[in-house]
């Protein structure tokens, strides 16, 4: 039943100050919108950006979030065979299904969504002005935009917790290994063992990669990563790149996933020009964090010196500078394949599913979250999942 005023929702305020806030309720405003009670959402590794870095394109009172799931309320009159009723998990990117872009499955590409004026790709849930301000998941309802296409209709013999990550995690990991060509019986090595690189490693042996190598430095996400089925390079040992060459003969891996992007550890120099950017004003941070070198690159060199040559990066890591340093020579002379981007999650979606009805959980999805919230105190989950307190490693929240 919808609400009869405002609902709640987490909102962005200012930089690592985010609040659970009543906001206007959500209503159709195309025919291809449709109305999602949400009743889980989670907490994203890229919200975090958000609470640290990306805040000068965020207005206050913002909602924030990318991963939720829930039932069908409302549709507009031009919604396909979406149904009132319909449990449905909804892409964190918002695509058309029809345009050039869509009908090469280069979903996160879409044409119709696609934001010309700041320069970027298709319209993304609770992430910015630069991908159209579109109001998020944190929250009890969502409008979701082009919902003729892009919710996904999950069966109800499983709790959430097994679809929800069908919105970004599994998805973006999924893309991320297939990107990464690894070769038959050869080695991929997983840069960041977040909940994409933990999911990543899952994924690969689900899909018959021989031998997975995860490179963290927390050591839950380490003990993680072996649970499920990873070898683990300590970065608090010294030099990953000597240890996943000394681990693969010499060569390197065949395939490498980076998946940390802009805030990895390691990075002195970026570090303190992201904190620099952070304290001018909006106005002059825009175009430095846009334009200017405020990535973070550790993790990204350490991908691109390690895998061996003529091997292949799948950068799944979400990355904002255009001018951050970039060991051109390296690629060049490494004779590397790179391939990156935003997830087209319905392009997955035939490969996704199926693996998530398995029997076994062979994805490990039940076991991801490591805390469950309800909604008022996703501030809270925000604050421990920054600070990798507590053993975060992925917060889901219920509104």
């Amino acid at each position: 039943m919808r609400l009869n005023g405002p609902m709640r929702a987490l909102t962005w305020q200012a930089k690592r100050t985010v609040s659970v806030e009543d906001v206007p309720d959500p209503s159709i405003e195309e025919p291809t919108d449709a109305i999602v009670r949400i009743t889980s959402t989670a907490i994203c590794g890229s919200d975090l950006h958000l609470y640290e870095v990306l805040g000068p394109f965020l207005q206050p009172g913002a909602v924030l979030g990318h991963e939720p799931m829930g039932v069908v309320e409302e549709v507009g009159s031009a919604c396909g065979d979406l149904e009132v009723g319909d449990r449905v998990v909804v892409p964190f990117t918002i695509a058309c299904g029809r345009c050039w872009m869509c009908e090469r499955k280069l979903y996160a590409q879409c044409e119709t969504t696609q934001n010309t004026a700041t320069g970027k790709g298709a319209s993304l849930f609770g992430y910015t002005d630069l991908y159209g301000a579109v109001p998020g998941g944190q929250a009890q309802y969502l409008r979701v935009p082009q919902a003729h296409f892009g919710p996904i209709v999950v069966p109800d013999d499983r709790p959430d917790e097994h679809w929800l990550y069908l919105s970004d995690v599994v998805s973006t990991a999924w893309q991320g290994v297939r990107y990464a060509e690894t070769p038959d019986g050869g080695t991929l090595a997983v840069i960041g063992l977040g909940p994409i690189g933990l999911m990543a490693c899952s994924i690969a042996r689900y899909l018959g990669v021989e031998r997975v190598i995860g490179v963290d430095l927390v050591p839950e996400r380490l003990a993680a990563a072996r649970a499920r089925g990873a070898e683990v390079v300590d970065l608090r040992d010294g030099d990953p790149v000597a240890a996943l060459l000394e681990a693969t003969g010499g060569r390197g891996p065949d395939s490498v996933l980076e998946a940390v992007g802009m805030e990895a550890h390691g990075d002195a120099p970026s570090k303190i020009a992201q904190a620099g950017a952070g304290l001018l004003p909006d106005a002059l941070a825009k175009p430095f964090i846009d334009k200017a070198a405020v990535d973070r690159m550790a993790a990204l060199e350490t991908a691109i010196k390690a895998c061996r040559r003529g091997g292949t990066v799948s950068i799944s890591g979400v990355y904002g500078g255009e001018k951050s340093p970039t060991p051109w020579m390296e690629m060049f002379d490494r004779g590397l394949q790179l391939r990156m981007g935003q997830c087209h999650v319905r392009r997955w979606t035939d490969e996704t599913v199926p693996a998530l009805m398995a029997d076994g959980d062979p994805l490990g999805v039940d076991d991801l979250a490591t805390h469950r919230l309800p909604l008022e105190e996703a501030p809270h989950g925000y604050d421990i999942f920054q600070k990798k307190e507590d053993g975060c490693i992925k917060v889901v929240l219920t509104p």
